[in-house]
Parts: structure tokens; sequence; C-alpha cells
């Protein structure tokens, strides 16, 4: 068998399917497993190994190739096999790669796989794709890698002088692996590439007692090493860490050392990598493997040692110094330890067949430990680069570890996750040989990792606390870099490095720290360790955008400040300004901080009220000027002033805030009361900065709305201080409570404010404010002097204010105005509210002063407000016990209330409903008696909180139920205060949460009012089931006119439960519409779907049960829930609404609109006329058919005497008019003897009517009930085109994605470019080298256009030679076009520019079509063609499905009526299974044989179900490569001796009146599954198309659209079939007697096909059907065709940018000339005719119904380029109705395709010319040359004269001599002579 299984195409179908996962830095496939990666180190391309694939990667790690590798055949147990019996237990098995590597010399890739014993082969490293060796029947000695998955094989390509070899390692694996050693040199090159015959082995003993696990294979300029783990010769031995060196130049291992590795209180060794100096092994921490060290073996000592090693098993037996064994030749081999001379290691260093071999140190060699790690090591690599050692750790769970290698320990440094957690990362981790990016592979994926990743760290410090030992900070770049990317880094201080340096370049102080910015002056920054500067190189100081040079003086930096005049200001409110200031290199900032300029001036505004305290306590040195107020830097007071210094003025003695001239406080009391004149005294210190200047001094208070100035006089009461006195004042501010403070201040003058020391206030009072009642006024502050004063009226005043006989002592009695609640139960503990006047001055006067219904009430404290509140707990007191409250105050008379309060006992009695569910929200009513008792009322359902909905009931309680865990039942609970009330003898059940299965129907008009039906489970314990619908939010709703109602409105008792709203905000800021469902049952709920609003967005559709919310997407099996806008309704009327429709008695009504059946069903829509119902008949998108009733109906009322006809959708009530029935007219007023003679004639015919009416009477009502009949199928058949629409689709969708995966094996049969050219050009014609000169073509062409008998024809044929012979030439064929096209505009301009290019009359009309089917070839064949081909195949698949009359060529399937098949016909499915063998088509030579299954019809004649057969079994095969149908029998085979060859004619084929019916498979019985056989034809008999054969061929045209093959196949026989008078028949005879004759003599069954027959229109539902299924087909042709997705074809755009041209240069702005030229010149000339004609493009045949369905969809698509509207009636041709709908939308698509090319980029000259050099070359051949040549010169021959004659005219052409070089032509063609 062949290397590979068929299979593995499939798996590259559907991998080519999933395309690979790329991005910015990784690589992944889905379902793939990655098994290793190798790098290409000269191209830097990668190669990744995988199961079943081998991928060629570039650098960023985009995939450039791709080859599948398996599943394969194969099994470990067998050596590689052709035939599957050699190895019956062979089965289909993953390939995946154990073994990768690159030869650079030979730019070679070698790949070994699992499968076939792990043979290898070698590929191109520059393409994948492509396989230099393969070996077909590979040796023993050709098993390279192991056949087990988890075995490793390891391996190096050694280069040596001439050739290359391979060094390979594995371990043991399978039954047949035994006998393969585990270390092995093999070829690479020469005969038998990777046998091991003649080169060296490792020799084993018995390979199973050691059993290596090979790690790693590394190499250096002298020697291979392996690192791998075994045990010893025994196998109870324990395993351990070895490393073997072989010589790279000893191909027979003579060189074979091994050595014990031991990396100290570690396990064994898990990965390795060979740095430079030293092997780096990664050990796992015992058996566990629960944690991982990083050893390093120097190589000196590696070496070292098996040095040693070597030298005593060369020279002492293997003996050490101590007489201990120390080396020995391990493996069981027969070699032995000698004894040879001393100098034999020196004579031998790669040993010799004398020398001892393999040999094995016993020495092990040990290190410590470097780094531990907690996950276990699987992959290592190292990289030394700037003097350091990095090593990268991969480990099991993904993760990657940069580890910085230091002198003897290591140090993590970086951890990232790469791969997913719990994939381990793979050994093979690479670094590139730039050194900056590492590839980390993984089971699942290849990453691309930075090495060092320096540009992401933005500043010093980030760059510095990396701790990345290849990162370091460049100072004057001012970036993290490598230190080779650093120019200076060599120079001291320029390369800042982690480990040296932890301190970024910083400016450690500044001298001055802040600086005025009234003055320029310098500052001086300290910065250590300056970088050294060049002498022509200096630093500078930014200060903001100001910039000066700086000075360096050592440490310390010297720049110059800014002036005032470039300082930005203050920030309002702020006294300083803050820069940035920047130490600069160039434009690179080394180090920056902040700076401040201050502005005293500026401090003293910080703080009105102490000016001077805030500038002398300020951060910045400011002195205050006291006689001049003013704060100044330095020593800037006016002269003879004193200074008040700053506090930071150290040396000064008297200095800071408490040196100023301040008031400190008040001398006199605080409170001030309103309405009595008051004296204000102030103290004053600090008065010695003022002494010997006079002023005047004043008091300023700041009232409400003004500031009152009082002046003031100062008393000095010692040297520095005094009182500053008021002036009496009455104050009467306007106050809002009865205190108020008032802020008060000094001015000395009126300007010079004096500093406050601190908040300086007086607080006026006004003992009125706040104090109503006397109880309140004495309870008042007793340093208030307030009393209550009864003088005139009763108030609250100050003492002196109260005349002395007017002071009331004592208060009146207690005043009670409101108790709540009025009722509480018996038990007491409620607490009431008792809200009056005068109740008590304190809670003492309160404390047992109060009695309810004559019970003690407790009064709480903290809830006691004086004089206004008492609250109180009741005492018990027996059930009924009422009366009011009294409050007695010092045995004072009490006040009594004139409410009372009533203990009352309340009851609970029923509950309603007794169940919900536990979800919650169900509306519980409880119903008692003295509900309404207490004012704190809650009810629980068991331990659950139920929220009492308000209004609390005297006798029903309402409240919503919360959510529960668990079904089950649970006592309600009220409780009122402090008692409860159970409810046990009725408890509530929560019952399982109801649940949704489905709900339809799933659309509605926006106007709502649908019905939708929703079944599940436990309905009926919802309490109030919505239909809810969110809409966006409230801003957008509002402007919409909708006015939603409060969410939760509060009822009233008594009142009947209303609705829910149908509108309601929510907190979101949505609107919540909602409806009311009806429970109909526990498994039905029916809704109405909620209105919405026109223009209102649906956000979501949901089901509210309860707390419950389910979406209507869930509750309906995922469709979601859509509206639909509302219908439109034409008034009846055509005169308008307001008019009469005129309804004659038995018609039926016809109702226009748009979108009627978008959103509801004909049964669901209720039509009244007046009171009657018009039944609804028919509902269709655009159309309401109802039967209104027989009798004029009675008005509804209030419509007076008029009918209103109402059309009821929903919710939507539409009226349209009045209807009028229209009755018979009254008789005319006759003479009587007129009435005498019209009575006497009416009877006469009265009798004569009777007598026709007995006899039609039985005819009428046999005709009545077929037409009711016809009315019941055609609703049937409307309702169920849908559904069998749905049903073909499904089926096609199915069939399309089996024809994809064997197109991607196959690839869709295009034709090559050769045949493509010439049928598009004419057929038998080929390209071949011609430039005649553009003055000699132009004429040529004109000329012959000009001859009157020069036909369209000729014209194309000539056409198609030019365009034949300048393929080679396409830039000099496109100029001459574009010359003719100038022409052929310049001559329509003149008459309609619109019929330009409509149709191919001229010459330039078929070169542009030759072009344009040049130019857009590539993008038929990589965009368009693809779709096209679907299409074609969609076509031929639904067509196949159903039955083809062979005779008159009508389907069942298909979009042409003419091609409608108007017949039932009944047929089954069968599926046949033919046999694939020797002498069938393709199959001969292969002796096995195969079934393969073919779907036909029993219907099928032979030559049909031929033809299918064929499609199966050369099913990816063009048709031109298929054997002919007619050369072909088809064999039925049954059994073992059963063969019966069945054709169309024969013996056995009915004739009946002269006609023959073809045989089909019902005619020969065969049935389902039988077996049939394609066997070569052995006569000329028996078929339909031999029948046809005389017929004769149609024309050449013909055959040229139908492709290479013969038309017999699907050729209608039609009249044609007579032989001998006998004519052929199929499903339907050609011409049939009319069956109204026969149907009173037929069956039941042939008289309803015979009613079928009379309105066959029923059968047009068949073409929706086919329309329905291929629409998606359709579209993506259209999409792919007018798309912009993908770049425009230059062609199209330099074309359309010509014709652009052509129409400004003669001034046409008409847009519509212009579409019509672009659509003349692409759409209809080109692509109409690759969609009528596949066969143009691909290797097909298109049958006669395939060609009439692709002729719909091509006048869809000329319809569709057409700018005028669209219109359609009733009279239109069913194919022009079939997709009516959808060209409005393709129309859009053409004008969309026509603005993208117009906007898009131009195409120059340049770059169309480049393209058309590149096409020139695919047509580069000329074998037919000179016949185009004659040919095209026999047309100059008929024209010779005329053409001599233009050319002699024309005086550019005589310059040029053109008539005497053509006729030097025409004598060399002619052999004559000419007058030359």
């Amino acid at each position: 068998m062949a290397p590979w299984s068929p299979f593995s195409l499939h798996l590259l179908l559907l991998f080519l399917l999933l395309l690979p996962l790329t991005r910015a830095h990784r690589f992944s496939v889905p379902n793939t497993s990655f098994n290793h990666l190798v790098l290409a180190p000269d191209q830097g391309k990668l190669y990744v190994g995988a199961v079943n694939h081998l991928f060629q990667l570039s650098p960023e790690l985009k995939m450039e190739s791709v080859v599948v590798t398996g599943p394969v055949v194969d099994s470990p147990d067998c050596v590689p096999f052709r035939d599957l019996a050699e190895c019956p237990q062979a089965q289909l098995t993953d390939n995946a790669n154990q073994l990768l590597l690159v030869s650079s010399r030979t730019q070679e890739l070698v790949a070994c796989g699992q499968v076939r014993q792990g043979v290898c082969e070698k590929r191109r490293l520059g393409d994948v794709t492509q396989v230099l060796y393969q070996a077909e029947d590979p040796g023993d000695g050709q098993f390279v890698a192991a056949n087990t998955l988890g075995v490793t094989t390891v391996g190096l390509v050694v280069p040596l002088p001439g050739r290359d070899l391979l060094l390979v390692a594995r371990g043991l694996a399978g039954k047949l692996s035994a006998g393969v050693p585990p270390l092995t040199v093999r070829q690479l090159a020469g005969p038998q590439p990777f046998s091991s015959e003649g080169l060296g082995r490792l020799v084993v003993g018995d390979f199973s007692d050691y059993n290596n696990s090979y790690v790693g294979a590394f190499s250096d300029a002298h020697s291979a090493y392996f690192v791998f783990r075994r045990r010893g010769p025994r196998a109870q031995a324990e395993y351990r860490s070895y490393v073997a060196r072989v010589c790279l130049g000893d191909v027979n291992l003579y060189s074979y050392v091994e050595m014990p590795l031991t990396c100290h209180g570690q396990g064994l060794i898990q990965a390795a990598f060979l740095a430079p100096d030293t092997l780096l092994g990664a050990f796992s921490a015992g058996t566990s493997q629960a944690q991982a060290a990083l050893c390093a073996f120097p190589l000196v000592d590696l070496n070292r040692s098996m040095e040693q090693a070597r030298r005593l098993c060369y020279t002492t037996g293997g003996q050490g110094p101590s007489g201990t064994e120390e080396a020995t030749v391990e493996y069981g081999v027969t070699s032995r330890c000698v004894t040879l001379p001393s100098d034999s290691p020196e004579s031998y260093p790669c040993g010799d067949e004398h020398t001892p071999s393999p040999i094995a140190g016993r020495q092990s060699l040990k290190a410590q430990p470097l780094l531990q790690l907690e996950q276990p090591i699987s992959a290592v690599a190292a990289l030394q680069t700037d003097g350091h050692t990095i090593a990268f750790l991969g480990d099991t769970q993904g993760q990657l570890h940069k580890v910085f290698l230091n002198s003897s320990h290591g140090q993590v440094y970086y951890s990232q996750q790469v791969g997913p957690p719990g994939s381990a990362i793979s050994p093979d981790l690479l670094v590139d040989s730039s050194g900056d990016h590492l590839y980390v592979l993984t089971a699942q994926q290849v990453d691309r990792i930075l090495v060092a990743a320096c540009p992401q760290f933005p500043n010093c410090t980030t760059c510095l606390q990396a701790r990345d030992p290849l990162c370091g900070w460049c100072i004057l770049q001012g970036r993290c870099t490598r230190r080779g990317e650093c120019g200076r880094a060599a120079q001291p201080n320029q390369w800042l490095w982690s480990y040296e340096d932890n301190h970024c370049l910083h400016i450690q102080s500044l001298l001055p720290a802040q600086h005025p910015r009234q003055e320029q002056g310098q500052i001086t920054l300290s910065v250590p360790r300056l970088p050294t500067l060049a002498m022509d190189e200096h630093f500078h100081c930014a200060f903001g955008d100001y910039n000066s040079l700086a000075q360096v003086e050592g440490p310390h930096v010297v720049c110059a400040t800014p002036p005032q005049d470039q300082m930005p200001p203050n920030p309002p409110g702020s006294d300083h300004v803050t820069l940035p200031l920047a130490l600069m290199f160039e434009d690179v900032v080394l180090t920056a901080t902040t700076f401040s300029f201050y502005d005293c001036s500026a401090v003293q505004a910080l703080e009105v009220a102490a000016p001077c305290r805030t500038c002398v306590s300020s951060l910045w040195r400011c002195h205050w000027c006291p006689q001049s107020s003013h704060c100044v830097y330095g020593e800037h007071c006016p002269a003879g002033e004193k200074a008040v210094y700053s506090a930071q003025e150290v040396d000064i003695l008297v200095r800071g805030p408490e040196a100023c001239p301040q008031v400190e406080g008040l001398a006199s009391p605080q409170l001030v009361p309103v309405g009595w004149e008051s004296h204000v005294t102030l103290h004053i210190k600090n008065l010695h900065y003022f002494r010997g200047l006079p002023a005047l001094y004043y008091c300023w208070l700041e009232l409400p709305g003004k500031l009152q100035k009082l002046p003031a006089s100062l008393e000095e009461t010692s040297r520095d201080s005094g009182l500053i006195h008021c002036q009496a004042q009455q104050f009467h501010p306007s106050m809002s409570q009865w205190q108020l403070p008032v802020p008060i201040y000094v001015t000395r003058g009126e300007i010079q404010r004096l500093d406050n020391a601190g908040d300086l206030h007086v607080t006026l009072y006004d003992c009125a404010m706040g104090h109503p009642d006397c109880s309140h006024c004495q309870a008042a502050n007793g340093s208030l002097s307030c009393l209550w004063c009864g003088d005139g009226q009763p108030a609250c005043r100050y003492g002196p204010l109260c005349p002395p006989g007017a002071v009331e002592q004592l208060c009146p009695i207690p005043s009670i105005d409101v108790i709540e609640p009025l009722t509480g139960p018996p038990e007491g503990g409620l607490a009431i509210t008792i809200l009056g006047s005068n109740l008590g001055q304190a809670f003492n006067d309160v404390r047992n002063a109060v009695t309810v219904a004559g019970q003690p009430c407790n009064p709480d404290p903290s809830l006691y407000r004086i004089s206004a509140r008492i609250v109180c707990v009741t005492s018990p007191a027996p059930n009924g016990t009422a009366g009011p409250v009294q409050v007695a105050i010092k045995s004072r008379p009490p006040g009594i209330s004139t409410q009372n309060f009533t203990y009352q006992d309340p009851v609970l009695l029923s509950l309603n409903p007794q169940w919900g569910p536990q979800a919650g929200g169900t509306q519980l009513t409880i119903h008692g008696q003295y509900l309404q008792t207490g004012g704190n009322v809650s009810a629980f359902v068991g331990d659950q909180p139920c929220p009492i909905q308000e209004p609390v009931c005297p006798e029903a309680i309402i409240c919503h139920t919360m959510p529960q865990t668990e079904p089950g039942e649970a006592v309600v609970l009220v409780v009122f205060g402090h008692v409860e009330r159970k409810l046990l003898t009725t408890p509530f059940r929560y019952t399982a949460n109801p649940q949704l299965v489905e709900a339809e129907p799933s659309v509605s008009f926006r106007g709502g009012g649908r019905v939708i039906r929703v079944r599940g489970t436990g309905l009926d314990v919802v309490w109030q089931p919505l239909l809810s619908v969110w809409l966006e939010d409230e801003p957008k709703v509002k402007a919409l006119g909708v006015q939603a109602q409060d969410v939760n409105p509060r009822r009233s008792c008594g009142a009947p439960a209303a609705n829910p709203q149908a509108c309601i905000h929510l907190e979101s800021g949505l609107l919540q519409c909602s409806t009311l469902c009806s429970v109909n049952s526990s498994s039905l709920l029916l809704c109405h779907s909620p209105a919405v609003p026109d223009g209102a967005l649906p956000k979501r559709v949901f089901f509210a049960l309860d707390n419950m919310q389910v979406d209507f997407a869930s509750a309906s099996g995922g469709q979601g829930f859509l509206y639909q806008p509302n219908p439109r309704l034409a008034p009846l009327s055509h005169e308008g609404i307001t008019h009469p429709y005129h309804l004659k008695p038995g018609h039926v009504l016809d109702v226009e609109g748009e979108g009627l059946n978008l959103g509801i069903s004909k049964e669901e829509v209720q039509v009244h006329i007046g009171d009657g119902e018009c039944l609804v008949k028919t509902l269709t998108l655009t159309h309401l058919y109802c039967e209104p009733p027989p009798q004029a109906p009675q008005p509804t009322n209030g419509s007076g005497t008029l009918l209103q006809f109402v059309v009821q959708m929903g919710n939507l009530r539409l009226a349209l008019g009045p209807v009028q029935y229209e009755a018979e007219s009254m008789m005319s007023t006759f003479s009587v003897e007129a009435q005498v003679g019209l009575g006497m004639g009416a009877a006469v015919l009265i009798a004569a009517v009777l007598l026709l009416t007995l006899m039609y009477r039985h005819k009428s009502k046999q005709v009545l009930r077929d037409y009711q009949k016809v009315l019941v199928q055609l609703e049937n058949l409307e309702t169920g085109v849908g559904d069998q629409c749905r049903k073909e689709f499904t089926d096609l969708m199915t069939e399309m994605t089996d024809l994809t995966s064997d197109l991607e094996a196959s690839g869709i049969p295009f034709l090559d470019y050769r045949t493509y050219a010439e049928r598009a050009f004419f057929p038998g014609h080929v390209g071949c080298p011609l430039q005649p000169g553009k003055l000699f073509l132009l004429t040529l062409i004109h000329t012959l256009e000009e001859q009157p008998s020069f036909s369209q024809r000729d014209r194309c044929h000539v056409a198609s030679l030019l365009s034949l012979a300048l393929h080679s030439k396409l830039e000099y064929l496109t100029d001459i076009m574009r010359t003719l096209l100038g022409d052929l505009a310049a001559h329509y301009v003149h008459k309609n520019p619109k019929l330009m290019l409509r149709r191919t009359e001229t010459m330039v009309e078929k070169l542009l079509t030759n072009w344009l089917s040049i130019c857009l070839y590539t993008f038929l064949k990589e965009v368009a063609g693809e779709p096209l081909y679907m299409l074609f195949r969609a076509i031929k698949y639904q067509v196949d499905k159903g039955p083809v009359d062979a005779v008159t060529g009508k389907a069942k399937r298909t979009l042409n009526d003419s091609h409608l098949l108007r017949e039932d016909v009944e047929f089954q499915p069968l599926t046949l299974m033919a046999l694939m063998g020797p002498g069938a088509g393709g199959a001969a030579g292969n002796s096995e044989v195969h079934r393969v299954p073919a779907r036909v019809l029993d219907t099928d004649t032979i030559t049909q179900v031929k033809e299918k057969v064929l499609d199966q079994i050369y099913k990816g095969t063009p048709f031109s490569q298929r054997p002919s149908v007619h050369s072909l029998d088809l064999e039925w085979r049954s059994g073992l001796a059963g063969h019966l060859t069945l054709s169309d004619e024969d013996l056995t084929s009915v004739t009946q009146n002269h006609w023959k019916r073809l045989n089909t498979l019902q005619h020969y019985k065969v049935p389902d599954g039988a077996t049939v056989v394609l066997i070569p034809q052995l006569h000329n008999g028996g078929t339909v198309s031999q029948s046809l054969g005389q017929t004769g061929c149609p024309s050449g045209e013909r055959t040229q659209d139908r492709g290479q093959a013969s038309v017999l196949l699907d050729t209608p026989m039609l009249e044609d079939g007579e032989e001998d008078g006998v004519r052929l028949w199929h499903l339907v005879k050609a011409t049939e007697e009319t069956e109204g004759a026969k149907v009173q003599h037929s069956s039941l069954r042939e008289r309803e096909r015979a009613r079928a027959k009379a309105i066959p229109e029923i059968y047009l539902t068949r073409l929706l059907s086919m329309k329905g299924t291929l629409q998606k087909f359709v579209d993506d042709t259209f999409q792919a065709i007018l798309s912009m997705n993908r770049p425009v074809p230059i062609a199209v755009k330099y074309l359309f940018d010509f014709l652009d041209e052509l129409a400004e240069k003669h001034g046409i702005e008409d847009p519509e000339t212009l579409h019509i030229w672009k659509t003349n010149s692409l759409l209809l000339r080109f692509w109409v005719n690759a969609l009528k004609n596949p066969q143009l493009i691909f290797d097909v045949r298109v049958s006669d119904n395939e060609d009439a369905i692709l002729a719909v969809i091509a006048q869809t698509f000329i319809d569709s380029c057409m700018i005028s509207e669209h219109k359609v009636g009733r009279d239109s041709p069913v194919n022009k109705l079939l997709y009516a709908r959808e060209i409005p939308r393709y129309k859009q698509m053409v004008e969309k395709y026509y603005a993208d090319i117009r906007q898009s980029s131009p195409a120059s000259y340049q770059e169309m010319n480049s393209a058309l050099a590149e096409l020139s070359g695919n047509y580069t051949s000329a074998p037919h040359c000179l016949e185009a040549l004659r040919e095209l010169y026999n047309h100059i021959h008929r024209y010779y004269d005329q053409i001599i004659s233009a050319l002699e005219e024309d005086p550019v052409a005589q310059k040029m001599q053109l008539a005497c070089r053509l006729q030097q032509v025409a004598a060399l063609v002619e052999y004559k002579v000419t007058d030359l």
C-alpha cells in the first residue's frame, strides 16, 4: 500500500478549514499537538514537528507552509508494509514527530515520525512541501526514531568534510525496537539515506537491562555529547544520570565514553543544555519531582574526567591509583579495559579498532546546585552575552524563568506564564542567531519572547528595579538598553547596571531650595556621579519651557533662573508657582525635580483675617511691613519702618506670627442679645509698631447681608497692649435660628486690618426664635436671660425687654395634639408617640407623668424632645380597654388628648393563596381581624421576611414572599410591635419553581397584543405572570412621548386590586413595559405581547414569574423575540378613507398593505364589517383576502348608518373606511302595457332558465366542490412551502459541506488558462507574438467596420484574432482599446450616449470583452470562482433530487417556469452501491473493488442513472477526463450469478397506443441498496442518446456554450423521438388528450390530478421552494462579485477611471449615463456571461435545466444593474416575480460597489502596465500563430483595395509607407508580384 493513507488528505482538508491561530508573537493550530521545534540559523525560519503535521514558520511565527503527515494506517508491531494483508492489526494511527533536525550545508530538513518504525524523510528547507527523499520500502537499517510516543529520540547533524552524518540516540520502544541500538551513526546522503550500514553503533547486550532514556544531544567544535538516564546491567539497579561523549569525526563510535553526573542532593537529570564552557543540567528532587535544581558542570572538568576514564581503560585495565575500578567497558559487550602503552590516549585521541569501547567511568562528576525551584524543569537554554550567562528554564506548568548565573549561584530575575497552565515547556527551547529572541514550544503553541525587553521599562527606576542583567540605563540616551546599544557604556557613569548601581542619577540637593520670582538668580544642583562630557558638549537646565546653560563644577551644576516675565503666573489662590526642573543633555532628561518660585505679595491674600501672621509663618522667607501692610522678601520695608520678621529668621529674637500686631480676643461677653444696645470690647497687643502714629480704629461686624462698621476707641493698658471699645449698638439681623455667630475684626483706619489671633466672633441671639412655648423658653440657658412674657402676644423675650409685671413664672398645662398609633395589643410593649406643647422642660418632668387609657406608659429618655414630644411604652391591659392619653407635670392638672387609644387583640384567620414558587414574589393576602394594630407591623413566612405592601388594612395584610432554599411548608407570622401572631391552621407551601419549555410565536408587531403560548410545568403556582420588554433609557422614551407610571403605586383599603401598570421606569433608566398573562392550566400560559413605541429599541424580552425572570430565548429553545414594524394598510377605497367602498355581494375583499404577515398569522387577524365578520382567507406580505358576510350586517354603535371596515391585529385596530353593499337597482316605472309584456317575457325566460338550471345544477355543484378543494390545496401548499424550503436548505447545506471537503482534496475544476482564453475568444486558436503599428491597426479596424458586408460575426472574429495575436503585448492591446473606446464615445455622444457598449456591435466592444476575460482570470480563480462553483453545484444537487423528464426536459425542481414539471410524479429516492473495479473508468488497474453509494430516483431513466453514478465515482474529476456516458452500460448484479444489463429501451419497454415509455429503475424493479456496475458498452443500441443521435449535433456555438461534452446527454427529445410512428415518453407525454373528457371514468386519484392540472399554477410554489433553498448561494455569488472586502482588480479600477475621464472629456454630467457605461462594460459584458455559462470557467457539464436556472439568476443580476425602478405586477412573468423582493437590495450593492470603486485610490498607468506585463506571460507559447495570422489576413484580403486606399489617404500612413508595406506582405503571402 502507499506510504500515506488517503485519509491523510481528508485531514488536510479539515486542517485548511481550521486556519492556524496567529497573533503577533504566537502560533497555534486548534486541535493539533506540537512535538518538536528547530531553527534554521541562516534564514531564521522555524520548523514545527507536530502530530500529523509539519509547519514552516517565518521568524515572526507567520505560517509559510504546512505538510500533512498523518494519520496513517500502521501498527508498531509491523515493519512498513504495502498491503494491508501483511499487517492485519494495523489501524489508523496518529503520526507524532519524533525527531526534527536541520542540515544547513545541504539546506535540508530531516523529519522522523512515529509511524512505520520511525523512518525519516528529507524535505527542502525553503519549502517543506517539497520532499527530497522518502523511503518507499525501508529496511531495518533505516528505522531511526522510536515508534512509541513518550520514548525520546535525540539527534545531531554532524558536518564532516565532504558529507554530513546523522548521530541518533533513542530509547527502547516496542517489540521490534530491541534490535535497534540506542546510539547509531547514519548516512544523510547516498543511495540509502538514514541507513546505519557500515557505520558505528553502540552495541548493547540487552538493551532492556539498561533502558536508556535520552534527555538531549549537543556538540561543540570537537565532540558530541549525549545526556541520558539509565540503570545498571540488572533490572533491579537504580537509575542514574549520565553524559556520553563521542568525537565528531568518529564514524565507528570508538571514542564513546560516558560517566555519571551528580547534582548534590538531587535526583535524575530532566533537561540539559550545552553552553560554551558549561553543561547545564536540570535535576529533579527525588522521585516525587516536586522540586528541581539547576547544576553546572564545567566542560573542562567534564572532559578531564572523561580523559582520565579513557586513559585508565586504555593503560591500566580500568584500575585507579588506589586499585579500585574507576573505568570499565559497559553494556555487556565482549570488550574489556586493557593495558596499552601509556601514550595510547594521545596516539589514539578518538580510539581505534584495538582500543576498548564503550567506556564507562565509575567516578561521577559532581556539582552543587546553583538554584532550586518549586516546579520540575522540562527545558533548559542559555545565552552568553555582554560577559554574562543567562539561563532560561521552562517548567512543567508552562512557566518560563530567566536566571542570572553569577559565579556559584543563580538568581531568578523574571518569570512569566508562556504556555497554558499545566502544559510543560518542550526541551526545544531555542535562542535565535541574534540573541534577541527566545522561541518557546509547548504542546499547544509556539511563542516568540524577547530575551531582554529593555525598551519596555520607561524610566531608570523601573529599569534597575527589574534586575535584568542584560538591561541597564543609558544615561545620555535616556532609555533602558542592552550594554551594546549604549554608545558610551565603557565610560564611567554612562551605563547603569542594576547589579552594580542601585541608584539612578538624581539631584541630591538644591541651593537655594526656593527663589523669589521677582529676582533672577542662580541655583546650584548637587548631582553625584554625573557623567563626563566632551569639550564641545554641555548640559543645560530646563525650568519648564525656559532653558539655561549649565556650568559644571565637579558634582555641582549651576543654572540661572528664568526672569519674571518668562515665568507663568501663580495658580489662582496660590502664593507660588512650581516648575519642573530638568537637567538635560541635548533633548534627553538626565534627572528631574521641581523648583518653586514664591511671591510674598501674594501670601497675605491667602488669609484675609490674619495677613501678618500668614506672611511671617509661610514657607518662604517673607517679612511683614506693619505700617504699610505689605508682605515683602528680604529687607524691602520702606525706610524707617520696622518689620515683623519671618519665623525662619533664626538669628532674630522677635519674629514669627506672635510678633504681629493682633486682636487677641473678646474682653466683653460673647453672647449679645438682639434688640438691646450692647457694648463690645476686644484685647489688642504689639502696638509698638504704631507708636507715635495716631490713627482712628473701627470695629467691623459681618452681619447677614451687610458689613456693619462701628467707630472704636483705643485704651492703652500697657506699653504694647490695650483695649478696643466698639461703639454701643442695637442689632436687628434677619435670623433663621435663635443664635447667629457674627465675625468681628478691627481696622486701623478704614483699610489697615489688624490680625485676629484666632476665630473671633460674637454670638447674637433672639429668645423668641426656637422657643415657641413657655416650657421651651424656661428651659433655655439661664445665662441668656430669656423669660416668658405675657405682655400682649405671649412670647419668649430677653429679660430687660419684658415689663416687670408681664413675666410669667408658671407655664400652662400640657397640650396634646396627636398620638400615634391609636391602637395596640393587650400585651403592651408598644411605643406610642405623643406630640404637643408644654410637655415638660426636662425629662424628669415627664418620667412618671404619662398614662394611656388609664394605664401607666413609660417614657423613653432618648426619644424625648423638650416640650414637643414624648415617646412611651404601653403597659399590658385587658382587651378592649380604651381611653385618652394624659400628661400631668409636677402635680398640676394633666393635659388630656382628644383622641382615644384602644387595646385590641389582632387575629389571623386565613391565607390566600396557600402556595407559591420557592423563588418567591407571590402576593400573599393575610386575612384577619384588628390587623391595623400598632404602628409597626411586619410579616414573615417561615424564617423569611414578607415585605408588606402599604397600607395595612383592618382585615387584610398584603405582602410578597421572599425566595426559599427548598420547597416545603412554612408558618405565617405577623409581628405587631413586639407581639407575635401565628397562623398555624393554614401554613404556606413553597412549591418547586415553574419551568418554561416552549414559547411561540416569537415575533410580534410593535403594537403588541399577539397571543404568545407558553408551555411548561408548575405554571399555576405563579401569582402574577408577566411578559415584559425593556426599552432604551428614559430620556429617549420620554422623547417618544411615552408616559410611564411609578413602580409601586400606593393602594387604598377596600379598593379592588389593580392590574400591573403597562409601563414603569426602572432605576437603571430603562422603561419596562409588561402585559399580564393568564394561567390557562399548570402547563399553559397565554400572554399578549407588550406594545413597543415606534423608534424605541427593545433591549430584552422576558417572562417575569413573580421573582423569576426567564428570557424569551431560554423559554423558546434559543429563538429570541423579534418586534416587527407595524403593518400599513391602504384604505379600501382608492378615493380615500372617507369614501365608501362599493362591495358587490359574493366578492372577496382584497386589502393591500405592507408587512402584513411579518408579525401575525391569518388565524389571528380579525376583520369586521359593521358588526359582522369578514373571514380571513389568505394573508401575505402585501395582501389580505377576506370573505365578507353575504348579507349586509348591522352598523356598530356610534358609526352611523355606514358599515366601518376594521382590521384588528393584536392591539392594532386599523379602520380602513366605510363599506357599502351594492343592492340591485329598483325597477323603473313602466307603463302597464310594458309591465304586462315584460312579465310574459320573463315567464318564458324563467321557464327556459329553469330547464337549463336543472341540467346545469349537477355540474355546478361538482365544480364548486372542486373549487373548494383547490382552495384548501392552495392553502396547504402556501403554508407548506416554508417548511419544505427550510428542509431542502438543511439537506443542501449538508451536501455542500461534504462537497467542500471533497474540493479541498481535488480542488475546484478550473479550466487552465489556455483553455479558458480559447473559450473566451473562440475555440481552436492560441496566441502568437504580433505587434503591428498602432496607426495600421486603427486604420484597419475603422476600414473594416465601414464595409457593409463586414458582418457582426466578422467583427467579433477579427477582434478575437487581434486579442490572441497581441496577448503577449497586453500593454499595446490596452492602448489600442483605449483609443477605440475614445472614438466610440465620441460617436455616441452626438447620438444617444446611453446606448454605448449596450451590445457587441463593434470590434472594440469585443476587444473589451476579451480584455476583461484576460484581466479577471486571477480574480475568478481566487475570489469569485468558489461561490460561483458552489452555486452551480447547489443547482445541480437540487435538480437531481427531483424527477427530470428525459423527453420534455422539464423538472420538478427549477427556477424557470418554462422548465417546470407541472405534474405530481410519484417517486422514491434509492441508494445504489456502484462497484469500482477493473474495467470501470479510472478504477482500472486496481485489483481492489470499492463500493461507492450513488443517490438516484426510481423514476430515473437508465441514462440518467448512469450520469449520477458517474458523478459519484468521478467526484472531483474534471468532466473532460471522465468517460462518456454512452461508452458504458449499467449492469445490475444480484447474488453471485445474477447480472442484468439495463438500458433505456429494450424488448421489455412498454408501448401503448404508439407511445413507448423509457425504461426506469421502477420498470426493472431495482430495489434500494442494489449493486450496480458500469461496464464498457459492447453494442450501440438501446439508449436514448443513440436514438437521438440521428438528429444531428447543434451548431458549434451551442457546443461551445455547453462545454466539451456532447449536448445529447441533456437535450430533451420532444417530437424528435419518433421511430416508425412510435413516440417516446418518460414522465409525461408531450401531447396528451384533455383530461376532462376522462374524468368521469377515471379513479379518484386521477380525478384529483386532473383538477390540479386545471390550475397548474399550484406547482409554481415549487419555484419558490427552489428559490429559497438556493438563496444563500445566490447571495454569496453576488457578494463575491460586488464586494469591496478585497482590493478591487486593478483592471476594473483602471477601466472605470477611463470611463470617468471620457465622461468628463465629453461633458457628460448625467450620473445615469456613467452608471450605464460601467454596467454595460463590466457587469453585463463579463459577469452575466460568467453566470450564464460556468463551463467557460470550469471543466463541467451544464444540463438544460441547470442552464435555465442560471438564466433566471443571470436575469436577476441584469435587473439589479438597471437604474430604472424594478416594477412588477400581476401580469409580470413568474421569473421576474421570483426575485422582486431581493432586486432592490442587489441594486444597493451595485451602487455601493460603484461608489467604493470611485472612492478608492486611482490605478496609475504604470501599475496597470506592470499588471498587464505579468498577465502577458500567462500565454507565451504560440503553436497556432500562423493560423491566427492567416485568418486575419483572409479578412484583410477580402477588403484589400479598401484598406490600401485608406492607408494611402492618411498623411501619417503615407509617411510611414504603410500601404507599401502591406503590399509587400500580400506578395509574400500569395506569391504574387506587386507593382513595386
